[in-house]
């Protein structure tokens, strides 16, 4: 991959975050990664292919929303780690299946149809309380409301 693409993909998803107040989810996506190339290289494969070729470039040469483009990610790196389907939490708790551009004000999650854990793709900059709830429930595992 050519460095100076990457690093122009980089400096418009960091300048489109700090726009936005959004989360960065790439630590999280590199641990998916890493666990995908252990349990099924030719899906990682798949993923590192997508990252090099539609990602990168299309975030790099303008084309695309940063924030959207990785949230798409996110979403294939999810599907590829585990059969199941992607739904967007909005700020009152409803659920919705997950379409791309995604709002950003959502959370989304790739809920697997196995007993694979629940895949955390998109958080906004800040959680309603309804959204922590399910965060908290689906993905960490508490069965008790935070006393925050």
């Amino acid at each position: 991959m050519d460095p100076d693409l990457k690093k122009a993909a980089d400096a418009r998803f960091d300048e489109a975050r700090a726009e936005t107040g959004a989360r960065d989810p790439r630590d999280y996506y590199r641990q998916r990664l890493k666990e995908l190339r252990r349990s099924n290289p030719g899906n990682y494969a798949e993923a590192v292919q997508y990252y090099e070729e539609r990602l990168v470039p299309s975030i790099a040469g303008g084309a695309a929303d940063p924030l959207h483009e990785w949230t798409d990610f996110g979403a294939r790196l999810a599907s590829l780690a585990a059969p199941g389907r992607a739904w967007a939490v909005d700020g009152a708790g409803g659920r919705r299946p997950h379409e791309s551009p995604v709002d950003l004000a959502d959370v989304v999650l790739h809920v697997p149809t196995g007993r694979e854990p629940v895949f955390v793709v998109w958080l906004p900059a800040a959680l309603t309380p309804a959204q922590q709830a399910t965060v908290d429930w689906l993905v960490a595992g508490r069965r008790a409301l935070r006393r925050d």
